[in-house]
């Protein structure tokens, strides 16, 4: 469902696309809000419908709402089976934890892959109905580099599911820690401080740099693949630790 909808969003994004590029002077409207928000919000780069999508589509709802979603939905894995009692039932038949730890997280590479997909042909099929020009190898990359941006998400979620003491509250942190993330690395890039902004993993995915400069970053989504590995090592650990009891 997540999936279709927001495939049907990026859809309509790209359908009114240049109605609203044709009709609304950009430069004129983007002149009414202060140059330092234009700039740290890429917002100077909407007059183009690669632009419009990314910001309107990847940007926000894909780089913080779809990120924040799948760390929360894999907060909820382990803390969610605890809290139920169901653990005490995985536990009991022969297998390891971090085996049990791990199988869960791999299931994200379902819905993950699955989200990219269908987004990808609805946003691609739209750019035809209307017949304008997507460069199809970017889109194609703000999909595929998604996909260690999304890892690294959920194995955050997986550390917090292990690490707190209750559901609600592991969801409320990967969750809130993402949206947290999101919003520094905002703040503290083009600064003095904008070095901090590297402990976020937006640093290392740049949508709207792939589809309006078409600008790839392999290294950022190896970066991003080996802190999820990290993360996921140190939540198997902690979770051979804890006291599921």
């Amino acid at each position: 469902m997540i999936g279709l909808g927001l495939a049907a969003f990026g859809g309509m994004m790209t359908l009114i696309a240049p109605g609203i590029l044709g009709d609304v002077d950009i430069a004129a409207l983007l002149e009414q809000f202060p140059a330092a928000m234009v700039e740290e919000m890429g917002l100077g780069k909407m007059g183009t419908i690669e632009g419009f999508i990314a910001l309107e589509l990847y940007e926000y709802v894909w780089l913080l709402g779809l990120g924040a979603y799948v760390a929360y939905t894999a907060a909820g894995f382990i803390a969610g089976d605890v809290e139920t009692g169901r653990m005490d039932t995985l536990l009991a038949a022969p297998i390891s934890r971090w085996r049990l730890l791990v199988e869960k997280y791999l299931a994200l590479l379902t819905p993950i892959v699955v989200v990219n997909v269908v987004v990808f042909a609805g946003v691609a099929g739209a750019a035809q109905v209307i017949d304008e020009t997507i460069p199809l190898a970017d889109l194609v990359a703000v999909h595929v580099l998604s996909v260690p941006y999304l890892l690294a998400c959920g194995a955050f979620g997986m550390l917090a599911s292990v690490a707190a003491p209750r559901r609600i509250v592991a969801e409320g942190v990967a969750a809130g820690t993402l949206v947290g993330a999101f919003l520094f690395e905002m703040l503290v890039t083009n600064t003095d401080l904008g070095w901090l902004g590297a402990v976020t993993p937006m640093r290392y995915y740049d949508p709207l740099a792939i589809l309006t400069e078409g600008t790839y970053d392999p290294a950022g989504g190896v970066i991003l693949f080996a802190a999820a590995v990290v993360l996921l090592v140190g939540s198997a650990w902690l979770f051979g630790e804890v006291d599921v009891q």
